[in-house]
């Protein structure tokens, strides 16, 4: 019977000895399940501090108008405009919107979302009666909100993205259309300067004419009082009609002469221009290419080819260098007008080689003319 006992005391001591490894065990697991579910919380408590629990209010539409009317060689009063913010929403302009922002009453719910208080004892908490898994219980319901509020959050975002896109469209739209304006600007700014520079010119040719015709009418009232006094010497020289007839018809004779002589060299100097006469253009090609450049005095040395030589100044190379315009292009350039740079006017030659000073036209001017740009012919 004793050995029994002693069986049963030893077999009782294992029992005891297991139960208490797995008390340990279970201690353990049940600190780091605290700890973990403590973490959960924190971070829970965090990501509510930043989810907006507000829907932002609905805001009046922006205006901002844009002057749609052509642009013409006309004033207009009052432009047609087109308002290009009209479907824009400015209720996601709305910052600081409130969160959620939960705190310790929150927390409690997140902790004991599977259980209620228990109504007999206070401060204890019991099984939520056949919800153990927290479905419809106020900790669900709170989660619940939470994934609603980063749902609204999410869309305001999304419509967020799609109104920059809108914006990056007009925006593109607008600077492309502005793009397009600036070149005609330029030109008719070019024009306008080019215009008031003849205008000064023909007011300067004026007030000169002006001061001829003031110097004229003097020497006419000098012409009329000098011919007031040959009639009367005219009255008074009737004897010697005679003598002035001869004298007339000797210096009729020597006008002629003169006529004839006047008409010969005339003729001879005509001849020689004709014979050396400018080139009005060139075949279309490339004719040279730009050695040397001086955008800010607006001067290009061009080295042409012998064949454009030869084209401008004849095979034994004795005429005159032409006034002609050639165009100024640059290979695989995308300016505004493609390979196009600009136009130079040939100004003067270089003795002995095939260089020339082109002046460079600003009114034709695209982009900077460069070493190496292609001078062509059209």
């Amino acid at each position: 019977m004793s050995k029994i006992l002693h069986a049963l005391v030893y077999v009782f001591l294992a029992l005891a000895a297991a139960a208490l490894w797995f008390e340990m065990q279970l201690n353990a697991k049940r600190g780091e399940l605290g700890a973990r579910n403590r973490l959960q919380e924190n971070y829970l408590i965090q990501l509510s501090k930043t989810i907006e629990s507000a829907e932002p209010e609905k805001g009046a539409v922006i205006e901002l108008k844009k002057d749609s009317s052509p642009v013409e060689a006309r004033l207009v009063d009052t432009p047609d405009t087109e308002n290009v913010l009209d479907e824009y929403k400015v209720e996601l302009e709305q910052a600081n919107l409130a969160t959620f922002n939960w705190n310790d009453a929150q927390r409690d719910t997140l902790r004991y979302r599977s259980f209620k208080p228990d109504p007999l004892n206070e401060g204890k908490f019991i099984m939520d009666g056949d919800k153990p898994e927290t479905v419809g219980s106020e900790a669900d319901q709170l989660l619940a909100k939470l994934v609603e509020g980063a749902k609204n959050q999410q869309a305001r975002l999304n419509t967020t993205r799609g109104e920059l896109v809108m914006l990056r469209g007009k925006l593109e739209s607008v600077v492309a259309e502005l793009n397009a304006l600036k070149p005609v600007a330029r030109q008719d700014k070019v024009t306008v300067e080019e215009k008031n520079e003849i205008i000064a010119n023909l007011e300067s040719e004026k007030s000169q004419l002006e001061n001829q015709i003031t110097k004229f009418k003097g020497q006419v009232e000098e012409l009329n009082i000098a011919v007031a006094s040959l009639n009367d010497q005219i009255t008074t020289a009737k004897d010697e009609t005679e003598i002035v007839k001869e004298d007339l018809a000797k210096a009729l004779k020597q006008n002629e002469d003169l006529k004839k002589m006047v008409t010969e060299q005339f003729q001879s100097k005509g001849a020689a221009a004709v014979a050396g006469a400018d080139v009005s253009s060139l075949s279309a090609g490339v004719k040279g290419k730009i050695i040397d450049v001086d955008n800010e005095n607006m001067f290009a040395i061009v080295e042409f080819t012998e064949e454009a030589i030869s084209e401008m100044k004849g095979g034994d190379a004795n005429r005159p260098l032409p006034v002609l315009d050639l165009g100024i292009r640059r290979n695989g350039l995308a300016g505004p007008a493609g390979e196009f740079v600009g136009r130079v006017r040939i100004r003067q030659e270089v003795k002995g080689k095939n260089y020339v000073i082109c002046d460079i036209l600003a009114s034709w001017e695209q982009v900077k003319a460069a070493v190496g740009d292609a001078i062509f012919a059209d």
